[in-house]
């Protein structure tokens, strides 16, 4: 998907390793880098090393060794760079993990006043605009446990939109939904993309992978397989070992 303003390298990974007990190596000497505005897909088997990369990616995992570098800022030991970080850098995950004793505008404003320092007033005033975006406005006094999974789904959304990011992370935002509820969501990330927000998205999700993501990488057992713009990998991809997962899930 070919959009204006993709501009230099935004995020910078290189030669991650991260292992768990067991032992699991769930990064394996892992690099990439991703550009400003630039939507990329990662796609692969369960176990692959997908969701760890993201969690990296804002801190919520620490790598045994390699850099991450997010729009010039290193992700290292310094406290003050981490948070400006995760500041930066929104993510949402397959769980809504939205407070269920507030509403939805208060799930979405409390960041913004908390981190950001914004007046109430702001912070509404910028929710019911996110809220809006999503095609939520009218659920703004409801609670999470009276709207559907896709509804909590874009909730959580805005609320990672509300910090205003320079970088969105998806880790697999769809697979918890009913189907009939998974294109409302695809949709406002669709839209993000047009708008020209950074995405890094893992999902199995294979025709939006091929009708928004500028770049498909395939990984397995923490290292990067296949990558290459979605028309080729998802036509002629170049290794036996893609052709195979793809005969799988397509």
């Amino acid at each position: 998907m070919n959009r204006e303003g993709q501009g230099d390298d935004i995020i910078i990974a290189s030669n991650l390793v991260k292992t768990f007990p067991g032992p699991v190596r769930a990064l394996d000497d892992f690099s990439v880098t991703v550009r400003r505005g630039e939507v990329l897909v990662i796609v692969g088997p369960s176990g692959s090393g997908k969701s760890t990369f993201l969690r990296c990616l804002n801190g919520l995992e620490e790598v045994d060794s390699g850099t991450i570098i997010i729009d010039g800022l290193p992700l290292d030991d310094n406290e003050k760079h981490r948070l400006e970080i995760r500041r930066e850098v929104g993510m949402v995950f397959q769980s809504f993990n939205l407070f269920p004793h507030l509403n939805v505008l208060e799930n979405v404003s409390l960041a913004q006043r908390l981190v950001r320092g914004k007046s109430r007033a702001r912070a509404r005033e910028f929710s019911m605009e996110l809220l809006a975006r999503v095609g939520l406005a009218d659920k703004a006094a409801s609670f999470p446990a009276e709207l559907s999974g896709g509804q909590q789904q874009r909730v959580a959304i805005a609320r990672a939109l509300a910090m205003m990011p320079r970088v969105m992370l998806f880790d697999e935002a769809t697979s918890a939904l009913d189907p009939e509820m998974i294109g409302e969501v695809l949709d406002v990330m669709r839209q993000l993309a047009e708008d020209g927000m950074t995405m890094v998205v893992v999902t199995h999700e294979m025709g939006f992978a091929l009708e928004v993501s500028d770049r498909v990488l395939f990984m397995e057992q923490g290292r990067v397989i296949e990558e290459g713009a979605p028309e080729q990998f998802f036509n002629t991809p170049a290794r036996a070992r893609t052709r195979a997962f793809l005969r799988q899930i397509l």
